[in-house]
């Protein structure tokens, strides 16, 4: 397994529109073992694939406190079950050392494929649903920002890109 280069705001490849995944083959499932090692080592709880510069549809997530429930979302849709939004604390990997709350539907049902091409259904709430949505909007090209004041989203833009150039001058 490798570890994959998480692409961080403002990168403008991070708006790409992720395509559906057509082919299950070898090199899938090596991404798919590549983007766990990844998000468990950066440590986060979602990746989206769109955030490894891949720009198919496909999510790994895994809530667990020991890492213990991987879940993977091959052409992921979802639907809203209640409109009753929670409010999470929500950070990124893409967007590393920030955190801001932000409001979505508390329990969606999310029809996919799964590593192997199978199709299943869940209906999840709390964490789970917010981590999914989460990660459908990167693979629509939106981010947890997106969701801020133009302010605060210009705020971390600033400090972001200036870590960046100290970065590069390192």
């Amino acid at each position: 397994m490798a570890r994959l280069d998480i692409l961080e705001f403002p990168d403008a490849r991070l708006r790409t529109i992720a395509q559906p995944v057509k082919t299950f083959d070898a090199a899938l499932q090596q991404l798919i073992d590549d983007m766990f090692e990844t998000m468990y080592e950066a440590p986060g709880i979602g990746l989206a694939a769109t955030q490894v510069n891949e720009h198919i549809q496909l999510i790994v997530i895994d809530v667990s406190e020991d890492r213990s429930e991987p879940l993977v979302f091959i052409n992921p849709s979802i639907s809203v079950v209640d409109q009753e939004l929670a409010e999470y604390d929500e950070g990124c990997l893409s967007v590393p050392g920030f955190y801001e709350t932000v409001s979505r539907p508390r329990q969606v049902i999310v029809k996919a494929l799964d590593r192997q091409g199978q199709a299943f259904e869940m209906t999840v709430e709390g964490l789970l649903a917010t981590c999914i949505q989460h990660e459908m909007d990167h693979l629509n090209g939106k981010l947890f920002v997106d969701y801020l004041s133009t302010l605060k989203r210009q705020r971390i833009r600033s400090k972001l890109e200036k870590a960046h150039k100290l970065a590069a001058s390192a």
